[in-house]
């Protein structure tokens, strides 16, 4: 497990091995049904950058943002690091007004399980990935 001493982070989740998916997000605590996990400061990508960004790595870890999904934004903090799930105990939410993304539970999640997002944007949203999902 990654521990990041002195991370304020680290009150609310823990960094670890998750299963075959890399890297995941655990409760360090039990979480409350909407209590929210993560408020990460979000980077907006100018589009005219975009065609830069496209062809790394980084494509897989930007986000929709804006009114309209617009635009696109890279998320600090942990953000990038949860996993997917059609079956998500926490979602996403744009939180403009603080230039941030939130991470806010779906349930009461407890201590050491894995947080999970579904990578759609919206909790029951099917819609296929553009990767092949466990």
């Amino acid at each position: 497990m990654i521990e990041l001493a002195g991370d304020p982070n680290s009150l609310n989740v823990r960094v670890s091995s998750s299963g075959g998916k890399g890297r995941g997000v655990f409760a360090a605590r039990k979480i409350a049904k909407d209590e929210m996990i993560e408020r990460a400061p979000i980077i907006v990508i100018p589009e005219e950058q975009w065609e830069l960004i496209e062809p790394t790595i980084l494509r897989d870890y930007v986000f929709s943002w804006g009114e309209n999904d617009e635009l696109t934004a890279v998320a600090l903090g942990y953000v990038s690091i949860y996993n997917h799930s059609y079956t998500p105990n926490a979602m996403y939410v744009q939180a403009p007004e603080h230039e941030a993304i939130e991470i806010v539970a779906l349930r009461d999640i407890d201590s050491g399980e894995e947080i999970v997002v579904n990578y759609n944007g919206e909790p029951d949203d099917k819609e296929e990935l553009w990767f092949p999902t466990l």
